[in-house]
């Protein structure tokens, strides 16, 4: 989940909060906390949304204050000097869980395999960091990533899915991620389901994409995760989490590690 401070000269909104499918308003660690205990969530990793830059100093502070709810995935620019050193102070960060990295606009598209990153993947995987990212356009070259660096710890979010991946097309957006399964080293954050189907909760259309990745990837490596802040406006934080307790269909065993137990052991939460 993302969480974000008011809009000040030294936190500006940019084009606003409207244009980037989040809440047109701050959301803070201390609302997120009430959120939290109303949805029956006991741990949120906090990331940074992308209008904060590389700044993790706002879910640090959270995950200070409220070490045994919160872990942070940092956000990092790769292409910026001094990468390589804040990667190294971001492994030290005791709160620090992960790195997390985006590749799905025009600006930082093209970094994956532009070389900006051929740096990061060797570093990460020697640092032992996990790294989480959302490249819906560049599954392939994850995979490659991920044969090249078999120690190096992918997650990739939201299914692999871009936003045109909705309803129906969720089924082709399964079997693209799904080619992915054969890499170890990979697993899959099953999150922000529901922005992903157009009906109404509990979003029946989409759960046989999901149970094909669950079953292709294997629970152990399947994570759920809400992205509240971009949730539709038919859907709570609660039935987010309920479409996989009670409505998914998911077998008991499988279910723990997809609701907790596997991101935990992921990042060695403990």
């Amino acid at each position: 989940m993302h969480i974000w401070a008011a809009n000040t000269p030294d936190r500006p909104w940019g084009e606003g909060m409207e244009n980037r499918a989040h809440l047109p308003v701050p959301l803070t660690h201390q609302k997120l906390l009430t959120l939290m205990a109303e949805a029956g969530v006991d741990r949120v990793l906090l990331v940074p949304p992308s209008l904060d830059g590389d700044r993790n100093d706002l879910c640090l502070a959270a995950a200070r204050e409220h070490p045994d709810r919160f872990r942070v995935m940092g956000r990092i620019f790769l292409d910026r000097p001094g990468a390589r050193e804040r990667l190294t102070a971001m492994k030290r960060e005791p709160h620090m869980a992960g790195v997390r990295l985006t590749f799905h606009r025009d600006n930082d598209r093209p970094l994956i395999d532009n070389g900006a990153a051929d740096w990061f993947w060797p570093e990460a995987e020697r640092l032992q960091i996990p790294v989480m990212l959302h490249a819906p356009e560049r599954l392939p070259v994850v995979g490659a990533i991920a044969a090249r660096h078999p120690n190096l710890t992918l997650i990739v979010d939201h299914m692999g899915f871009a936003r045109e991946t909705m309803d129906e097309r969720c089924e082709e957006g399964a079997g693209r991620l799904l080619a992915l399964a054969k890499h170890p080293n990979i697993s899959v954050k099953v999150s922000a389901a529901p922005c992903y189907s157009s009906e109404n909760y509990p979003f029946r259309n989409i759960h046989g994409a999901i149970q094909r990745i669950v079953d292709g990837f294997g629970a152990k490596r399947c994570f759920w995760g809400s992205d509240f802040s971009r949730l539709p406006k038919t859907c709570t934080y609660r039935q987010s989490v309920t479409m996989f307790t009670e409505e998914l269909g998911l077998p008991r065993a499988d279910l723990d590690w997809v609701v907790g137990r596997g991101i935990l052991e992921a990042l060695n939460w403990k």
